[in-house]
């Protein structure tokens, strides 16, 4: 089973053209907020509106009351979805069952999400064994180096015998936590970062 639900197709109502100049306008990646627990119902709806999505999901073991054991594939940020629109197909998005809002920035408007974040969450949260992490604002940066995440910066942590690295989407205020090699690292001086 994929660990990743994504769409690629592109709905009729996803064509938007400025007729002023016959330009599409192009789509950009937005981060839908979701009712609690129905992430997967509204990558359903948007499968079926043909709407491009990414819904980042992860394994974990669960152990039930019973003894036995069971392999969950959860999203990797909880309450969200991301999908590649254009700002006019908002009230498409809007439109389906379990969706809240639009992540906005200043000023209410929706705010786009950088290419660069959803292309490594995409290309890396399976390679790097990603997982939900609580938001962290303080502690030690390092950018990653070579790889999908190269280039992100985030907190360097210890679990276990191996290394991650906390990244931040600051927009939606959710971090995931990936596993890198201490020689993939290299440490950011005190205010100085990127990110």
């Amino acid at each position: 089973m994929s660990n990743i639900m994504h769409n690629v197709a592109v709905s009729a109502c996803c064509h938007v053209w400025d007729h002023s100049s016959n330009v599409q306008i192009l789509p950009k990646w937005f981060a839908v907020h979701t009712y609690s627990r129905h992430e997967k119902r509204v990558a359903q709806h948007l499968n079926q509106r043909q709407i491009e999505h990414y819904l980042p999901l992860f394994r974990v073991q669960r152990k039930w009351s019973d003894g036995s054991k069971v392999t969950l594939e959860l999203p990797l940020f909880p309450g969200y979805i991301f999908v590649h629109i254009s700002q006019s197909e908002r009230i498409c998005v809007m439109g389906i069952p379990g969706a809240v809002n639009i992540v906005s920035g200043v000023g209410g408007v929706p705010a786009p999400l950088p290419d660069v974040e959803i292309d490594a969450l995409r290309f890396g949260a399976d390679v790097r064994h990603a997982e939900p992490h609580p938001l962290l604002k303080v502690g030690r940066r390092a950018r990653i180096r070579s790889g999908a995440f190269a280039g992100m910066e985030g907190i360097v942590i210890r679990q276990k015998s191996s290394l991650r690295v906390v990244l931040t989407m600051d927009l939606i205020m959710q971090s995931i936590a990936v596993e890198v090699d201490a020689e993939d690292l290299e440490p950011i001086e005190a205010g100085l970062h990127h990110s």
